[in-house]
Formats: C-alpha cells, sequence, structure tokens
C-alpha cells in the first residue's frame, strides 16, 4: 500500500512540477498541446500543419483553441499524430523527442500499447496528440 501511495505522490509531482515549465512558453521548441484517446482519425497518419489556412481547423477545436495565439500561428508549425482505430482502451501516441537540425526540425514519435495483463475497456478508440513546433523549419516524423 506505501507503494502505490508512494507512485501516486511521485506522479501528482511530477504533473505539477510540468504545468510550471510549460508556462515557460516560446522557449522551449516544442509543447504539446493536447493528448486524446478518442477523436482522432480511423487510420494511422502523421499531419504537419504550417500554413494558417490549415491551422484554421484546429482552432475551431474546443480543447484547442485556448492554447493557440494568433503570433503562434505564424511563427509555428503544429503536427497531428494519429494513432488510429484501436479495439481496446489504454493506448495513446506520444512524442519521444525532438531535435533540431540546421535545416529541419526531428520529432521520434513513440505509441503505447496496454499491458498484456492490463484490464482495458473493449470500446473502440481513436488516440491522437497534437503537438506545436516553435519554429518554421522543415519537420521529419520518425
Amino acid at each position: 500500500m506505501k507503494k502505490v501511495i508512494s507512485v501516486v505522490a511521485i506522479f501528482v509531482l511530477m504533473s505539477c512540477g510540468a504545468g510550471k515549465s510549460a508556462d515557460a512558453g516560446s522557449d522551449k521548441l516544442y509543447e504539446i498541446l493536447t493528448t486524446q484517446t478518442d477523436g482522432g482519425g480511423n487510420i494511422r497518419f502523421f499531419e504537419i500543419l504550417s500554413e494558417p489556412n490549415e491551422i484554421v481547423m484546429l482552432q475551431n477545436d474546443p480543447l484547442l483553441k485556448d492554447k493557440m495565439k494568433q503570433d503562434d500561428i505564424k511563427k509555428s508549425n503544429y503536427v497531428i499524430l494519429n494513432m488510429g482505430e484501436k479495439s481496446t482502451g489504454g493506448y495513446s501516441i506520444g512524442v519521444e523527442k525532438v531535435e533540431e537540425t540546421d535545416k529541419n526540425i526531428i520529432i521520434t514519435v513513440k505509441e503505447f500499447s496496454p499491458a498484456q495483463d492490463a484490464m482495458t475497456m473493449q470500446v473502440i478508440t481513436y488516440p491522437y496528440t497534437v503537438v506545436k513546433v516553435n519554429s518554421k523549419k522543415e519537420i521529419i516524423v520518425k
């Protein structure tokens, strides 16, 4: 029981720390705007949005509209990481690392699946993540 409480306490402390660094703003190379277990597309894809007219669809999303500023749209790119249809809960997709080179930004994607012995809900999910990259350089997704 003490281990469970310790793990929960560590998770809470790490979550609080992440919130503070997220407020630092544009000094970071990237920011994860949202990670959702449902609402993505049927197939696995990565979409890079760099033009203002492409980004309009993100501005209309209720989860993202408060996180996007007009200045960010002019100097940032947005990446949609979509995992596709999954037959159970417990799946997610995220960013493992982001590297900047002279010519481009390299995003390494990591997919998470539920543990083999985990109890999951038998429900169709469509996990996705939206990432803001504070650069207009070309983006390569691995």
